[in-house]
């Protein structure tokens, strides 16, 4: 770990801030070419400099300070404790020659939030790439290279990308035609930018009940709510798992019914082989930060109709004729994401197997802490290839979810209850028309454990749910 914290006082500022970027610090310790200490630089040394005029190429050297704080490698742990401040919990550790040869770090609150982004790969160098070429609005070549790329992932045609997962829903919507009058059946359990899509497209959102075993909408419940004024479906892959899309297509096409993905949780997954979003005439995704992939925030359509990727466009930019520049066919908006985020979201493509792979795992381990808990994980059904974006189970119905939670948050990690119920607000409630016990249930008794690629401390984690059982 000591190698992922040296930087060379030769380095640039620009590669100093790739180490501190990787070894996810914020902190890193100059040598020159003897391994000799020379000073340590954080983050906000290099923001400050930056600030001050200095350029992204001048040497590392040039900006360290003297009165920095180390420690050496004999010293006693008060001894290093008392060189812990507020400002400083990472301090370089030496040698009798004056040699890095190890790091100590004091942590005296743990905290581990639901999610964080990891940002390891080429997202800095990209990004950085992009600020370079000047090219930092809503276009150049990372957003031509995420479209093409993620929708190839996705297996579509098409792609086109958006400020974020909301909007990715409604410019669907837009793009489709449905509006004032239509409805459009969506599941009860679910995040509330579902519903909120179909309201701000003017159209009536009918919420239904969701299966049993995926958590997912029912399409015995959609074939139940249909009416003349149905104009449109949203399965809502949730929490990674893909919906019965065979059973949804086919009362679909059966009723001429259009059908908008809402695959913002499941980037990757898969139905019979296939990813979820290409199975509907549009997917829409999210890059949200709490993502399995992220671009802070920002979204994606992807579709395999020519023509609703050339209508999704124009709506997308303004309604501007492509053709013919400041020239308005159509009432459009601005959804437009930026290159900068769009080479964030390239890198972030290069190792989604890897992030899936890193995911998969941690939910392994979960499962084996809680193994003699009786709490039920997400299920791994037939023909269905779901993805873990946050590790979910129900618990056992005598354990009281918002005690546990709170138990856990008390020795820092960040628990989080399942969506509430679209029909329990006030906002919504009007577009319910019958119960949805199953919904209910699982929202009442749903929990989310912290999950992202680079949850390393498994072992303390392990710790606190043993001492939380007791």
């Amino acid at each position: 770990m000591i190698k992922d914290l040296v930087c060379d006082h030769d380095n640039t500022l620009l590669e100093a801030m790739h180490i501190i970027n990787e070894n996810g610090m914020g902190i890193c310790f100059v040598v020159d070419e003897l391994n000799f200490l020379k000073g340590v630089v954080t983050d906000g040394d290099i923001r400050r400099a930056l600030l001050n005029d200095a350029r992204l190429d001048e040497e590392i050297k040039n900006i360290l300070s003297e009165g920095f704080v180390y420690g050496n490698i004999d010293d006693h742990y008060d001894n290093l404790i008392s060189k812990i401040t507020h400002g400083i919990d990472i301090i370089p550790l030496v040698d009798s020659n004056f040699k890095v040869v190890d790091f100590f770090e004091y942590k005296q609150n743990i905290h581990f939030p639901v999610a964080i982004p990891n940002l390891n790969g080429n997202e800095f160098k990209y990004l950085t790439d992009a600020f370079l070429s000047s090219w930092i609005s809503s276009s150049g070549k990372y957003i031509d290279k995420f479209e093409s790329e993620f929708s190839s992932y996705s297996g579509c045609s098409y792609g086109v990308s958006v400020s974020n997962g909301t909007v990715a829903l409604h410019l669907a919507m837009m793009s489709l035609g449905i509006g004032e009058g239509d409805e459009v059946i969506v599941p009860n359990l679910t995040f509330a930018a579902t519903i909120n899509a179909v309201l701000h497209a003017n159209a009536i959102p009918v919420i239904v009940d969701v299966e049993r075993d995926s958590w997912c909408i029912d399409p015995v419940e959609i074939e139940k709510a249909i009416t003349k004024k149905t104009k449109a479906l949203i399965p809502v892959h949730l929490y990674g798992q893909p919906c019965d899309m065979d059973r949804i297509m086919s009362i679909a096409n059966r009723y001429n019914l259009k059908v908008i993905e809402d695959c913002a949780e499941a980037h990757g997954a898969t139905y019979k082989n296939k990813k979820v979003g290409s199975f509907g005439d549009v997917g829409c995704f999210s890059f949200y930060g709490n993502k399995i992939i992220t671009t802070g925030e920002g979204g994606m359509c992807v579709t395999n109709n020519l023509e609703l990727d050339k209508s999704m466009r124009v709506m997308r930019d303004h309604g501007m004729n492509i053709h013919k520049k400041y020239w308005h066919d159509v009432a459009g908006y601005n959804y437009r994401m930026t290159n900068l985020q769009a080479a964030i979201g390239v890198a972030q493509l290069e190792r989604i197997d890897v992030i899936h792979e890193n995911r998969q795992k941690y939910e392994q381990l979960y499962k084996g802490l809680l193994s003699n808990m009786g709490y039920t994980f997400q299920k791994d059904l037939q023909d269905r290839c779901r993805v873990t974006w946050l590790v979910c189970l129900l618990l056992d119905e005598n354990t009281d979810r918002e005690e546990y939670i709170n138990r856990l948050k008390e020795k820092g990690i960040d628990a989080r209850p399942f969506f509430y119920l679209l029909s329990d607000m006030d906002i919504y409630k009007d577009y319910c028309h019958k119960d949805t016990p199953i919904a209910r249930k699982i929202s009442t008794i749903g929990l989310n454990l912290p999950t992202y690629e680079s949850l390393k401390s498994i072992t303390k984690i392990d710790n606190i749910l043993s001492d939380v059982k007791r």
